[in-house]
Formats: structure tokens, sequence, C-alpha cells
């Protein structure tokens, strides 16, 4: 399955999606004592988002995967991504590893309910956010990813837990990705020169 470059990430899709959780395009829900480390973190966006100067994103900031190939024993999902050519390798397992360190995309294992292909990750590393507005985490995040088809698109919805810094799960709105023969193509190399001419310190007012 190939899908087009998600860019609905804060959007839910047009119309609905069926068999979704339901879901919220609000931020999440931070414990009282985490407030003002996201408002800095938000509000500091290029100088505190690693992403910025070519880190990874990690999941699920990642997004829905570009390519997903199955094998009878794990899955292989595929990006396009600023910050390289990135991969998952996703077991279908009763379990998750104990004896891996804590990585950008965590340790994801997948397992069929019914028609929905789910995927859990945890085991994380604490220094990306998993949303682009200050949305950072503790080493206790776990996410838990949805597929599913509705019609020729494949449905996608992300949940968030995070009990040391959440009050309560995060559930995104569920997307739809229309799908696409495109070829992936190779990321070129990501080289950090833009520190020097920033005006702001937030992403998206960059002029």
């Amino acid at each position: 399955v190939i899908g087009l470059p998600d860019q609905s990430g804060r959007q839910a899709a047009k119309g609905g999606v069926q068999g979704a959780l339901p879901g919220e395009t609000a931020a999440p829900t931070y414990k009282p004592e985490l407030l003002a480390k996201v408002k800095e973190a938000d509000e500091n966006q290029t100088t505190m988002d690693n992403t910025f100067a070519c880190g990874r994103p990690g999941v699920p900031r990642l997004g829905p995967p570009r390519k997903i190939v199955q094998t009878p024993t794990e899955l292989l999902f595929f990006y396009e991504d600023m910050s390289g050519d990135q991969y998952r390798i996703v077991p279908f397992a009763a379990k998750h590893r104990e004896d891996l360190d804590p990585s950008f995309n965590g340790d994801s294992i997948a397992r069929w309910d019914g028609d929905t292909l789910v995927v859990e990750a945890t085991n994380f590393v604490t220094d990306t956010w998993f949303g682009e507005y200050g949305y950072i985490h503790s080493d206790a995040m776990k996410v838990t990813e949805r597929f599913w088809k509705q019609g020729s698109d494949m449905a996608y919805q992300v949940t968030v837990e995070d009990p040391k810094f959440l009050a309560k799960p995060w559930v995104q709105a569920a997307r739809l990705i229309k799908p696409s023969d495109d070829l992936l193509q190779e990321t070129p190399v990501c080289v950090e020169d833009d520190s020097h001419r920033l005006t702001n310190k937030d992403h998206h007012l960059q002029r």
C-alpha cells in the first residue's frame, strides 16, 4: 500500500471516518504542572524542536507511512521525511522486547483486531515531540496507531498515552490517506542552514 504524503496532521477527515474512535483536533490535555513547560517549548519552536535542525521527528509525528509491506511475521513501514529516509520494522508479537534501548520511533508491535491493524509503540527517547506545538512527552509515552480501509482509502488514527505528562489519553481525529502509485523518492541530506536567518521562534511564521 502506498499513500500520498499526508498534510492533514491537525485536521479531521471531511465527512468523517467510519469505525473511528471519538477523536479531537484540540491540543492534548497536560497535567497542570507541565503547562508552563509546554508553553515554553511552543514559544521557542526553532530553538527547542530538534526537527528544525535535522533531528528525527519520532512517532507519531512521522505520520502515516508512505508504503507498507507485509510479510507473514512483520510489517515494514517506509517514510519520506526531510530528516532522512526512515523506516520501521514492526513484528507481529504479543509483547514488547525488554532488552532494547529507547529510540526515536520506539519499539513497535502489531496485531490484527478484525479488519483493523493495530500498532503499539513504547520505549521512546524523550527529546522528541509528538506534535509540532511543543507536545513534549516522558519515557512512559505509548503510541497506538490504527489502520483500516474505508473504500479505497486507508484510514489512520493515533492515540497517545503518557501517564506522567498527560491528564488523559489524546486521541487524534481520524484521517483518510488516498492511495498512490508514486515511487518513493530518496530524501536529500538534511543540512541545517536556517538558524542565522530566523526572524522569530515559530516554525510556521518564518518569512
